[in-house]
């Protein structure tokens, strides 16, 4: 299921809105803290440059490694 939500995440990056609602439904089934770290690491690596608001407000909360 990760591997498709990644895949969904690098489809929709050209909208900003759909990358936030696509992003938080990933959020609501993640239940693994420590996918959940490796899922919020690969986020900032892929969309980090493009999206830093919006990932920095989805993940507020989540710690880092």
């Amino acid at each position: 299921m990760l591997e498709l939500t990644k895949k969904i995440l690098r489809n929709v990056s050209f909208d900003p809105k759909l990358f936030r609602k696509e992003l938080l439904k990933s959020l609501n089934w993640i239940r693994d803290i420590e996918e959940l770290k490796k899922f919020k690491d690969w986020c900032l690596n892929e969309f980090g440059a493009i999206y830093p608001i919006i990932l920095q407000e989805v993940f507020i909360g989540i710690p880092k490694r």
